[in-house]
């Protein structure tokens, strides 16, 4: 039984191999050789640019003609104005009227809705940002120092030329009265003369302290006598 379910199994797997081989050889048969060549390729690429042009340029003409049936759509046809008398014209003039307040009314509301999706856009931006842990490095303006440092001098010799130097100089009296002096000298306050006078005493009497005083036991004399 082992041996009949082998070669089974083998019979199958012969005849799959036939046929993938006889399949391959078709294959190989039937595919041209050599079909893209670089002229063709060359070729074919210019059709394919030829066509997406052409594509884009359709797009563009049916986008043209979408802008003009709206722009006809929302201001209307041009009237006119050749036959018309007073009357028509002035119910022409409160048509527009009518017709610019409605296109302001919805302009504003538009701008209106628009600041306000704006704003909650960017405050769901924030919050996603804080929530991840980021940063976002505002846009700085490159400033050249060159710049930088022509407007430093500029302020600063703005400022120099407004500043006021002679008025920060303390004044200075340039005639001296000798007579003041004399005047200032012989109007002394009265507790200066009682110093003075302390101070003359507490002189003299040291002077009679020293000149009292009396000599050592031990004299030059003594000394020089007790040497020999």
């Amino acid at each position: 039984m082992a041996d009949d379910a082998r070669a089974k199994f083998e019979d199958k797997e012969r005849k799959k191999a036939e046929i993938r081989k006889r399949l391959e050889a078709q294959m190989k048969s039937t595919k041209k050789k050599g079909f893209m060549t670089p002229e063709r390729k060359k070729r074919l690429r210019q059709l394919l640019r030829r066509k997406a042009a052409d594509e884009v340029k359709r797009q563009q003409e049916l986008k043209e003609k979408e802008r003009q049936r709206i722009i006809i759509e929302r201001t209307g046809k041009p009237k006119s104005t050749a036959d018309a008398n007073e009357a028509s014209l002035m119910a022409m003039c409160k048509e527009y009227y009518n017709r610019i307040y409605k296109l302001n009314e919805d302009k504003w509301d538009l701008e209106l809705i628009t600041c306000i999706k704006e704003y909650e856009i960017s405050d769901l931006q924030s919050r996603v940002n804080d929530m991840r842990g980021k940063f976002i490095i505002p846009p700085l303006k490159k400033v050249s120092k060159y710049q930088t440092q022509l407007e430093k001098m500029r302020q600063w010799t703005y400022k120099l030329a407004k500043m006021d130097l002679k008025g920060g100089l303390k004044p200075v009296k340039k005639e001296i009265d000798l007579g003041e002096k004399e005047a200032k000298k012989e109007n002394k306050p009265e507790w200066d003369e009682k110093a003075r006078k302390k101070q003359e005493i507490r002189e003299r009497l040291e002077a009679e302290m020293k000149s009292t005083k009396k000599k050592g036991f031990m004299t030059p004399e003594r000394k020089k006598k007790l040497r020999v």
